[in-house]
């Protein structure tokens, strides 16, 4: 790419991307590992088949369908009445947050995160030319409110992003916090606050969507990605002030969202209840992993999400690999001493527990640093 005018801001970036491996046991990406039911499969089917001949035209622009059955979801989810009219529905939702960015950022413009936290905000920003900055969080992940108003105080943030339960660690934000970070970001008539729920249906938490009532510059992103099973789809939406939605219109694609694409997900939104019923597994499965490693005095983040962030690795990159050689694929967050392993099936969890056993029982060599992507 030398060779290429490139915009000088985006020269040295690397492509985001997890790892991929053909190997037995995945929990890298967070992915949930359960198949779609026979029943959803075959909704699924059906929805598409049906589509199939109406593909010589272009799909529903807004998505009527789609973000009418994702607002019915969202009400019944969250307790919360929610209408179409709030929904904006995309390619995921890291499409969303590029939407987002494109309305609310700019090279005038400033984003503020809490890290560590999901490296495609940072990246999306960039992207867009909107400047980033970061706040640490606490020693335990969470974000210290106090560092968070001054830190918003002296960046002045465009937009401020919160990931709750937050990626990589687990950690969730309290409602509380998040009405405190809002107040602080409105109090200035440009400040935008974007929670990101992806995994909102693991937490114990409730959704910052029960917020949005006289909040017209929240904006709560979610995905069908985590809970749903249905990542391969790409289906992202927010939920917000009908005047977020109206603006979403500005800076999308033509057509953004494809014929096949919205069926296939209003066909699952009809079956959210069996989709869900592996949600309560992986929690089980995650509080397994974590109850794996404190018991080996490993500190495991306390984790609301699908996935548990583990540290006391002294080499954590020997770590990643020699469970790679076992037919493990995790993932490597770049925080140094920590791992990150998503909630699998129950055999997928044993699997790594074994062979997580037999490899801090055998202190690992030193091997040469490595890298990885960032996270997803």
């Amino acid at each position: 790419m030398s060779v290429l005018p490139i915009r000088p801001d985006l020269l040295g970036h690397e492509p985001y991307g997890a790892p991929q491996a053909d190997v037995p046991v995945r929990l890298n990406t967070n992915e949930n590992p359960f198949r779609p039911p026979p029943a959803v499969r075959r909704a699924i089917t059906e929805a598409m088949a049906g589509a199939v001949g109406d593909l010589n035209r272009y799909p529903d622009r807004d998505a009527r369908r789609l973000r009418l059955a994702l607002a019915e979801y969202v009400s019944r989810q969250t307790r919360t009445t929610v209408g179409a009219e709030m929904v904006w529905a995309a390619n995921g939702s890291n499409e969303i947050f590029s939407q987002i960015l494109q309305l609310f950022g700019s090279s005038r413009r400033t984003a503020l995160g809490f890290e560590p936290t999901y490296s495609v905000h940072r990246l999306i920003a960039e992207n867009t030319g909107t400047r980033y900055v970061a706040i640490r969080r606490r020693d335990d992940f969470r974000i210290g409110m106090a560092d968070a108003i001054r830190g918003i105080d002296e960046f002045r943030p465009d937009v401020v992003l919160v990931c709750s339960p937050n990626n990589p660690t687990g950690t969730s934000t309290t409602l509380d916090d998040l009405a405190t970070l809002y107040d602080a970001v409105a109090s200035r008539p440009e400040g935008i606050l974007v929670v990101d729920e992806a995994y909102g249906e693991f937490s114990s938490h409730p959704s910052a969507v029960g917020l949005l009532a006289g909040r017209e510059r929240l904006i709560v992103a979610r995905t069908m990605s985590k809970a749903f099973a249905f990542a391969g789809a790409r289906v992202g939406y927010l939920v917000a002030d009908p005047a977020v939605v109206e603006a979403m219109g500005l800076v999308r694609l033509p057509y953004h969202l494809s014929t096949l694409t919205q069926v296939a997900a209003v066909a699952v939104l009809d079956h959210a209840r069996s989709m869900q019923r592996g949600v309560a597994e992986l929690r089980r499965q995650r509080d397994r992993i974590a109850d794996f490693a404190r018991e080996r005095g490993l500190p495991a983040a306390e984790s609301d999400a699908n996935f548990v962030l583990v540290g006391g690795f002294g080499d954590s990159q020997t770590v990643w690999r020699l469970l790679l050689d076992r037919g493990v694929l995790v993932r490597d967050v770049e925080l140094p001493g920590w791992l990150r392993f998503s909630a699998g099936t129950a055999a997928e969890t044993t699997t790594l527990l074994s062979a997580l056993s037999e490899i801090i029982d055998v202190p690992p060599e030193p091997a040469k640093r490595r890298r990885h992507g960032p996270h997803s």
